[in-house]
């Protein structure tokens, strides 16, 4: 036999398995009848260079040889490698006849040189003779099946490398070829797929029953049948001439209409591949040779059964089979030719895909070959990009929708900006909140949709939601934008329900007006937050509804109780605020104030003292105010009632100064009679001449304070009108109390005293001679010169001028002061044209000071006072008389005035005297 260049094959058992599927097809190329079969196969030169490069760099392969070993003394039908065991199962013949031989080969074992054959046994059960048709084994070496063209099936159940722990049975009988078989593991449960021309059938057999499913009435030729990775949840796969089905252990799935007449089916990581003649169907090849348009052509199709499309089509020249290895998948010719497909990468496929614009299809490919997240988030950008530019704007926005999370929202925000976008801008704005991915940016647009297109049913179903966790917004955000767009419905209910009590508060008052609303709300807070508002918005409610706020003020100072509406629980009981912050409140509502006072006072005695201050002064201004003599009478009462109520003792001058800014006497004389301020008292009875009520404070409180006594007596002496009777009095009680010792101290108990100040007022008056007698010659010469002046010409001798002292040259200018000055010299320093500006400083002076003692001359109360607080009353009386307050003495036309002055001299004198007994 001549044979075309050759492949050696490596020695290694993995690759030598590799290859069995192509040795098995080629098997039939060789003649029949000969004496042994070499395994052995032709290399087409047309096989392009796409060997893997691990094949390439692990071993040398060439086409000058070949490796092999005889299995069988005749011929080999059949072989199954099975994928996770180095373990080859052929089926042959050693002598002629039908009597088939299944041979198990250890791959990883070597026996002279040759796989080891750990097993071998026939494959014809029982006696009569039968072609076997199809072979297949478990990946768990427990279970193997042979199918034969009578239209039976044997099982070999056990470890099937080993005799000792196998056993052969028929499973099947049947009056149709078997033209496949397959094995499903569903969890612990193992089906078998039997396939004949007819009919279609699955066993149990992992069982001891091997029940039998019948799935269908139709069957397949040779090499149609499959079955199919998890990818289609591994289905077993029928090629039938009309159409394709898949089955499952217990029932049919779905079919595929796929025309012309099924040779070959294949199942290549999750393609479907089809070989199946159709004259009508001539798709242009490559792998076409010119010289074949008389033969006949077959057309070998790959499906993508998941994503729905035809990855490959291509037509061929009688294809012997079609294998997969090294992952690629080969396709055998009659004439010796191997033909390599491999798949593209998956970003190729999508490459394609895009320039096609079938952007739906690389979807559907992409989540088949498990594309990560931010992959199909570019092909769904890519795809809604496409449909933008085509103008299908609705399409392209539910393309976006799938991009949220991966792709920045302002990228398609800025796309439907346009305001006849804003449906498809809403679209995408509500499936972004649903997924919790916006911002408060974004929850302002889609707001703001809502409110553009008026559409209030999709605004109500936004924003009204059955619990707290399905919000997907900021809150506080949806109420600004709402209250902005005018939608205060819908700002309450979000403010209300999501416990946004100031907004809520703002949109009642500032927006609605509505304060009986805001008001009954603030009753159903707790207390810190009806606390807080109150203090917050209660000049607001004040203003508009006082009654009611009164009565809030009233529960929240005292023993606070949310309102009932809406809530199951109650406060703990012994929650109230304090009263004194909110008088501010009452301001301009002082009925109100009364009434939220006087409740204080009465129900919490214990309230600050600021409740009580205020309630005072509440009542002295009603009663200074009041017109009304009854209505004055009892305002007049309830003022003494609150001052004896006792809450003064630590304000005493607090509520003294309020008396006594509203003229409100009788308190003003409680409260000096409960500080015992005793002089006081009796110097307000002086004020007002009540003499009576003078000797009545003496009498009262003389015992406690005898100087009242002796300020009574000085009081009444000083009086110009009769007094004798109240005079008498005093001194009758002063002589029987012997409260004023002074008076009959002998002189010689103050002679030490009267002989110091004797002495300080000689040298007092010494001094006062000197002045006067120095005073007297000055004023004597003055005179001599005024006279001189008046009566003599004044020679003027001055040389220098009095400023600059520079010689004295015409024009000049002299005054009778003796001063002479340049004309420029006097116009640039003089501050008038009549006066020296040597003199005029020196001449200043003397005017101010007779200027002061005029104004001073009236001073009478600035004299009273002076007289009494100084030591020394004669100097201050000397200091008056000198400056001429008692010039108007000697004047004959003022009677009044003069008995007026004599009285005060008398005054003065008995003050003086007073003084001085009480210093000795």
């Amino acid at each position: 036999m001549v044979l075309l260049p050759r492949l050696h094959l490596p020695q290694d058992p993995l690759l030598l398995s590799s290859f069995a599927f192509l040795l098995a097809s080629l098997s039939a190329t060789q003649a029949e009848g000969a004496s042994s079969l070499e395994i052995s196969f032709l290399w087409s030169c047309l096989f392009p260079p796409r060997i893997p490069e691990e094949i390439q760099l692990g071993w040398n392969l060439s086409v000058r040889g070949l490796t092999g070993f005889q299995a069988y003394k005749l011929r080999v039908t059949h072989l199954y490698q099975l994928k996770q065991h180095n373990i080859l199962a052929s089926v042959g013949e050693d002598e002629e006849g039908i009597n088939p031989l299944v041979k198990i080969w250890n791959l990883e074992k070597r026996d002279g040189g040759n796989p080891l054959c750990t097993r071998i046994f026939p494959a014809i059960p029982g006696t009569e003779p039968t072609v076997v048709s199809c072979l297949t084994v478990h990946e768990n070496l427990n279970f193997m099946a042979i199918g034969f063209t009578d239209g039976s099936v044997t099982l070999n159940k056990g470890d099937i490398t080993r005799d000792r722990h196998s056993k052969t049975q028929i499973l099947h009988k049947g009056n149709y070829p078997v033209t496949g078989l397959a094995f499903r593991q569903a969890g612990k449960t193992t089906h078998l797929f039997v396939v004949t021309t007819e009919n279609v059938q699955s066993y149990i057999v992992s069982g001891k029953d091997y029940p039998r499913v019948e799935l269908d009435t139709h069957g397949c030729g040779l090499r149609c049948s499959a079955l199919s990775d998890p990818s289609q949840d591994l289905q077993f796969i029928v090629a039938g001439d009309e159409c394709v089905y898949l089955y499952q252990p217990d029932e049919r799935g779905p079919c595929f209409a796929f025309e012309g007449h099924k040779l070959i089916a294949h199942w290549f990581r999750g393609y479907l591949v089809i070989v199946s003649r159709d004259r009508k169907v001539s798709p242009k090849s490559e792998f076409t040779s010119r010289d074949s348009q008389s033969s006949d052509k077959q057309i070998l199709n790959i499906y993508d059964l998941c994503n729905k499309f035809i990855a490959y089509s291509a037509v061929f020249e009688d294809v012997v089979d079609v294998l997969a290895e090294w992952g690629s998948l080969y396709v055998l010719t009659r004439d010796g030719r191997v033909h390599a497909l491999q798949e593209k990468d998956t970003q190729t496929k999508l490459e394609m895909l895009f320039k096609k614009n079938l952007f739906e299809m690389a979807i559907n490919l992409a989540k088949s070959q498990h594309l990560d997240s931010d992959g199909l988030a570019q092909i769904f950008m890519q795809y809604g990009d496409h449909l933008y530019s085509k103008g299908n704007h609705d399409g392209a926005v539910q393309q976006y929708i799938r991009t949220i999370g991966k792709l920045e929202p302002s990228y398609v925000i800025r796309k439907f900006l346009d305001a006849q976008r804003i449906h498809n801008l809403t679209a995408y704005l509500q499936t972004l909140h649903r997924q919790s991915l916006a911002n408060a940016d974004h929850t302002t647009l889609l707001l703001n949709c809502y409110t553009k297109l008026k559409d209030s049913s999709k605004l109500e179903e936004f924003i009204k939601t059955k619990s707290e966790s399905e919000v997907h917004f900021d809150v506080e955000t949806a109420i600004k934008v709402l209250r902005q767009a005018g939608y205060y419905s819908h700002a309450l209910y979000l403010a209300e329900n999501h416990a946004h009590h100031e907004w809520y508060l703002k949109i009642q008052l500032e927006d609605i007006k509505n304060y009986q609303e805001a008001l009954r709300y603030i009753g159903k807070l707790p207390f810190e937050q009806a606390e807080s508002n109150m203090k917050r918005y209660g000049k607001i409610l004040m203003h508009h509804i006082p009654e009611q706020t009164t009565q809030l003020l009233k529960g929240l100072c005292t023993d606070y109780q949310p309102s009932l509406e809406g809530r199951g629980d109650r406060e703990a009981p012994g929650c109230r605020a304090n009263s004194e912050e909110f008088i501010p409140i009452f301001a301009n509502n002082p009925r109100e104030l009364k009434a939220f006072l006087e409740h204080m006072s009465e129900v919490q005695p214990d309230s600050p003292q600021g409740i009580y201050d205020t309630l005072l002064e509440l009542r002295l201004q009603n009663w200074a105010h009041e017109k009304d003599p009854q209505v004055k009478e009892k305002l007049h009462a309830e003022a003494i009632s609150l001052l004896k109520s006792g809450r003064f003792c630590d304000v005493f001058d607090k509520a003294l100064v309020l008396c006594q800014m509203h003229d409100f006497q009788d308190g003003v004389l409680y409260l000096y009679e409960q500080g015992k301020l005793f002089q006081q008292i009796m110097h307000y009875h002086m004020q007002h001449e009540q003499y009576r009520q003078v000797i009545a404070v003496c009498e009262r409180h003389g015992e406690q304070e005898p100087s009242l006594w002796e300020q009574a007596l000085s009081y009444f002496a000083r009086k110009e009108e009769d007094c004798k009777e109240y005079v008498a009095a005093v001194l009758k009680h002063i002589e029987s109390k012997n409260l004023m010792p002074p008076l009959l101290a002998t002189l010689s108990v103050i002679r030490d005293y009267l002989v110091q100040k004797l002495q300080k007022q000689s040298q007092q008056i010494a001094q006062d001679e000197l002045r006067v007698r120095r005073y007297r010659e000055e004023t004597t010469r003055i005179r001599q010169e005024i006279q001189e002046l008046k009566a003599s010409p004044k020679i003027f001798q001055k040389t220098k001028c009095s400023i600059c002292n520079s010689a004295l040259e015409l024009p000049s200018v002299h005054f009778l002061c003796g001063h002479s000055f340049h004309q420029h010299c006097f116009e640039s320093y003089s501050e008038s044209d009549a006066d020296c500006p040597t003199c005029l400083p020196e001449n200043r002076k003397v005017m101010d000071m007779i200027r002061a003692q005029e104004q001073k001359r009236d001073l009478h109360d600035q004299f009273q006072h002076q007289l009494k607080c100084s030591n020394d009353s004669f100097s201050v009386i000397a200091d008056y008389f000198g400056r001429g307050v008692f010039n108007k003495l000697t004047l004959l036309t003022d009677p009044p005035t003069a008995r007026l002055t004599a009285s005060l001299e008398a005054g003065l004198q008995r003050d003086l005297l007073m003084h001085s007994r009480r210093g000795t």
